[in-house]
């Protein structure tokens, strides 16, 4: 059986290997880009292949983590998507999508792998 593939952006180089390790532990299969350019040319390019997308907000690129999610949304209507942050919590309510989960950093890799696990099999969503 093949495993589900989640797109996962991360700015970050430090946090690549945990999370991977977390969610291929977990039975997924990983695509990593460390921004938000890559993130939506990956999209553009055939959304359907993931089963989620699990974002950093802060990207340091022109292209937020909200805006990553948008572009999902616009393929994928359903995508399920786990925001992490470490400082942008609070606007979740205004720039998330719809039925998404957010993840404040620090967080366990154990609550990244629950969050996206309740998203895909058809959790709704909430603040983590």
């Amino acid at each position: 059986m093949e495993k589900p593939l989640l797109l996962v952006v991360e700015d970050e180089p430090l946090l690549h290997l945990a999370i991977e390790d977390a969610l291929e532990e977990a039975g997924y299969a990983v695509l990593f880009v460390s921004s938000g350019d890559a993130a939506t040319t990956e999209l553009d390019a055939d959304a359907a292949r993931f089963k989620g997308v699990i974002t950093d907000i802060r990207l340091g690129s022109k292209i937020s983590g909200w805006q990553v999610a948008q572009r999902a949304r616009e393929h994928t209507p359903e995508m399920p998507v786990v925001y992490m942050t470490g400082d942008s919590a609070h606007d979740w309510a205004s720039k998330g999508v719809p039925n998404s989960l957010i993840l404040q950093k620090p967080f366990a890799m154990a609550q990244l792998v629950t969050a996206i696990s309740q998203l895909i099999n058809g959790g709704t969503g909430t603040q983590i």
